[in-house]
């Protein structure tokens, strides 16, 4: 269909979303006819027969790989707001007197749309970004940065929150578990094939120092096979098959997350009925949008990432701010006042600094005996090698840090005690008192 306004536009963009989501049921077959092939390689007497069982082996291998989706998506489910709030560092608004302004924009814009208001949250960080979440209506987050609030006038911050709602009535969020999980359950496979050739690997190894029993044992049962021929072609099959398969999976979610963004701009002007506004936010949001202390995978929610947009091609999350302009201008009329200059995301000296550089007891020479540290007889300008290695195993963690060891450890685990003890730490340190009195740290990533 030809867009020819902002309504065929919109209509465009969520077809495409609708056909983009449709392919990942078959990169779930394709993956695992892969790892069917992995598994029916080494006794296939030929070549055509072995494709012959893989296809046989593929109704056992899908309902496995769903019920695995269903799991995860089950999870996703009851935990998604939490879970994104940690990650994140977004604190919840409880009290619209905490954030009148903030509450009384969304609070407008929900009850023109008989939208039910959603949970708000706001991430004390300069940058300027936002994110929305939630599966249903009635379970649903918008978060802002303190910088967005700051930068942004009423005009481009209810633009900015419409486009979050946006997300939640088009049910974007969703959409994004569901491709999510779909590439965790391809991820899963392509895994399970990787392992499964090493453990192929190791037993061959294995075998070459065996006795002469189990050599003619395993002759006999090779007898079956076609030999060496016929497992080296359906491997190199399965690894083909599963590299593409997950390189399109990864393409159809980075499609259908840039699709979702120029859907939910269609949605914010539709709302509020100014483009202007719009276009004003993202110029100003393309200011500074980073928030380095977050995942990517966390990022790749947000209003706009510089670096995610910044990828090749067909793998950037987000569409450019210059072509999301563009639409803007081309479909909903509205007027481009043109780049602004960015902002640099790296934060301020400390004010100690000039005062060190000024302080003549920071010139002496660090040699001189009434100015030797405290290590006296080792190399005054190098910290001790055992320090040097305790410090490069158990590097200090940041509250953000921690807050992404404790959901890697419950996706490890899931355990939900590690999620609970991540509250009791946070809610410490919001009540001023010491973190590791209230529960234990989460555990780090293995190394």
């Amino acid at each position: 269909m030809q867009a020819t306004g902002l309504r065929t536009h919109g209509w465009n963009t969520a077809l495409r979303s609708i056909l983009l989501l449709a392919g990942f049921p078959f990169l779930l077959v394709a993956m695992g006819y892969a790892l069917a092939l992995f598994l029916v390689a080494w006794d296939a007497p030929t070549i055509a027969k072995g494709f012959a069982q893989a296809w046989r082996l593929l109704p056992t291998i899908i309902p496995l790989a769903l019920i695995v989706a269903a799991i995860w998506f089950a999870i996703a489910w009851k935990a998604n707001l939490r879970i994104l709030e940690i990650a994140s560092g977004a604190k919840r608004v409880a009290d619209p007197r905490d954030e009148p302004r903030f509450w009384r924009l969304a609070e407008e814009l929900c009850i023109a749309r008989g939208m039910t208001l959603p949970r708000l949250s706001v991430i004390e960080s300069p940058a300027r970004n936002a994110f929305a979440a939630g599966l249903t209506p009635d379970r649903s987050m918008v978060a802002v940065t303190r910088g967005l609030m700051d930068a942004l006038d009423d005009r481009e911050l209810s633009a900015v929150i419409a486009h979050e709602l946006a997300h939640i009535r088009n049910g974007d969020a969703r959409i994004g578990v569901i491709a999510t999980v779909f590439c965790g359950v391809i991820t899963l496979v392509t895994d399970g094939v990787w392992n499964i050739l090493k453990a192929m690997r190791h037993v061959r190894l294995g075998g070459r120092g065996r006795s002469s029993s189990s050599s003619s044992s395993s002759s006999s049962r090779n007898s079956n096979s076609g030999g060496a021929g016929v497992v080296v072609v359906l491997i190199l099959v399965a690894i083909v098959i599963a590299v593409m398969a997950h390189v399109l999976a990864i393409v159809l979610r980075m499609a259908l997350s840039r699709n979702r963004e120029y859907l939910a701009d269609t949605g914010a002007v539709e709302m509020t009925q100014d483009a202007d506004a719009m276009i004003s936010a993202l110029r100003k949001v393309a200011q500074r949008p980073q928030l380095p202390e977050v995942a990517e995978q966390i990022r790749a929610l947000f209003l706009h990432d510089r670096a995610l947009s910044a990828n090749v091609g067909w793998f950037a999350t987000h569409p450019p701010i210059e072509r999301r302009i563009e639409a803007l201008v081309r479909y909903a009329g509205g007027h481009d006042p043109g780049p602004l200059p960015e902002i640099a995301d790296d934060p301020p000296p400390p004010e100690a600094a000039p005062e060190a550089a000024t302080d003549p007891d920071a010139t002496m020479a660090p040699w001189k005996p009434e100015h030797a540290p405290a290590f006296a007889g080792a190399s005054p300008w190098t910290a001790p090698a055992e320090a040097t290695q305790a410090e490069a195993v158990l590097p200090p963690r940041s509250d953000h840090q921690e807050r992404l060891d404790a959901m890697a450890a419950f996706a490890r685990t899931l355990d939900p005690g590690i999620m609970k003890n991540q509250a009791k730490r946070e809610e410490a340190r919001r009540e001023g008192r010491n973190p590791d009195e209230a529960a234990p740290p989460p555990p780090r990533p293995p190394r």
